[in-house]
């Protein structure tokens, strides 16, 4: 078995205040014996208007933010997977917003661009998202294999797209991780109901690190970050607060139940 670590936090424009707060929850992380830690969606930087993070993208490879994932995962001996970050796309005018993963040698081993923008008006709220006005959508399906298993990697608004999933189970993922920011009410609707529907329909663990709380451009962010395993029960949780939570992966368990369940094997669509 492998312990895992989801770290949930309250991230705002600071972007120097932010890798400070990172990197006391990865030490905190590793010290309580995690393998492989998640941080949540935008964990650098939510700039107080949505085109700041314009400004504070970074060459893929090269920057402040990368060179802070790649020493604290070498210098904890964790695997890390970067929430997300705003990496320059040098055909747009625009970044993308992407989930980096580094091994425990401090090197990157995967990027996963999000595909899904949130561009919506929430239901009688006065609140308006529009993503894709200054970010750019990934367009591929990212799994890695790591010694935690094999990753499938998305991010927020992603988990609502099913298909995807199936994409990445059928390319051999066995842990879901989801990094988000989820908005108060769509997060009281719907947010642990999606994780372990994803867990239950793909027979997989899920692995969800969220923002919390109110942030200084005046959004606040649902929190609850969850571990949730492959019968959809939620092993550990952090309601609210800056912090992390733990939990065991067992894929021992995990292909134990997927041979006497089958119920990848039955798909017929």
């Amino acid at each position: 078995m492998t312990r895992v670590a989801a770290l949930q936090m309250t991230s705002g424009p600071d972007v120097a205040a932010n890798l400070a707060m990172a990197g006391q929850l990865l030490r905190q992380a590793a010290d309580a014996g995690a393998a492989l830690a998640l941080l949540p969606e935008n964990f650098a930087f939510m700039g107080l208007k949505d085109a700041d993070k314009l400004a504070v993208g970074e060459e893929p490879g090269s920057g402040p933010i990368q060179d802070a994932l790649a020493r604290w995962a070498s210098c904890l001996n964790l695997w890390i997977v970067a929430g997300t970050m705003p990496l320059k796309r040098p055909d747009l005018a625009k970044v993308a917003a992407a989930s980096l993963v580094f091994d425990a040698e401090g090197r990157q081993r995967a990027r996963y661009d999000k595909i899904h923008l949130f561009d919506v008006d929430l239901p009688e709220r006065n609140e308006v998202y529009r993503e894709s006005a200054n970010m750019a959508p990934g367009g591929e399906p990212v799994v890695v294999e790591t010694p935690m298993g094999r990753l499938g990697l998305s991010v927020c608004y992603d988990m609502r797209f099913p298909e995807l999933y199936r994409e990445l189970v059928a390319r051999g993922a066995q842990v879901l991780l989801m990094p988000a920011a989820f908005t108060v009410p769509t997060g009281e609707a719907h947010w642990e109901v999606l994780l372990r529907a994803r867990a239950v329909e793909n027979q997989c663990y899920v692995v969800a690190a969220a923002q919390w709380g109110r942030h200084a451009n005046g959004r606040e962010t649902y929190g609850d970050s969850l571990v949730v395993d492959f019968w959809g029960r939620v092993l550990a949780r952090r309601p609210t607060g800056v912090g992390i939570v733990t939990a065991e992966i067992d894929l021992a368990a995990l292909g134990r139940v997927r041979e006497s369940f089958p119920a990848l094997r039955h798909r017929v669509l």
